[in-house]
């Protein structure tokens, strides 16, 4: 059984866009390599007839996977996000008190972080030290440099 795991809107947006391409455009291409080899003559000599054959395999398991990802998928309803404190999909603004540097993050689930875009994982060191913790608190992050003390300032839900 498949674990349960929680998306906001736009990543599950990602994930079926993704299942979109691989069933649209990637199974078209493979099945059209297949088809030109298999029009190449002897099959038991044919290596673009086998690198054909297990690209389809790898795009089926890679299929396969996505569609019981998104069967399991849980949609995070953000409406109910209490602004009050810093949850899973809350806009954190902090400074850190060592270096006086204002910082956003965005703490989203681990299948959505990307650090260029602000959007920190929820199982990040950074992100578990700020769980909880409300304006002027001053949360302590244990990072491998050190301990980092981090002031929280706003919190936004966008």
């Amino acid at each position: 059984m498949s674990e349960i795991k929680y998306y906001s809107q736009e990543g599950i947006q990602k994930l079926k866009d993704d299942l979109l391409h691989m069933i649209t455009v990637e199974r078209p291409a493979i099945s059209a390599a297949i088809a030109e080899a298999r029009d190449k003559g002897d099959l038991s000599e044919n290596a673009e007839y086998d690198a054909a054959k297990e690209a389809q395999g790898l795009l089926e398991a890679k299929l396969s996977k996505l569609q019981d990802l998104i069967a399991n998928a849980r949609l995070l309803d953000e409406s109910k996000i209490d602004t009050s404190k810093v949850l899973l999909l809350s806009k954190v603004e902090f400074i850190n008190l060592a270096n006086n540097a204002k910082i956003t993050y965005e703490i989203v689930p681990e299948s959505e972080a990307n650090l260029k875009l602000g959007k920190i994982s929820v199982t990040s060191p950074i992100a578990k030290g700020l769980l909880g913790k409300r304006v002027g608190d001053i949360a302590e992050v244990i990072v491998p440099a050190g301990t980092m003390k981090l002031e929280i300032t706003k919190i936004t839900r966008d």
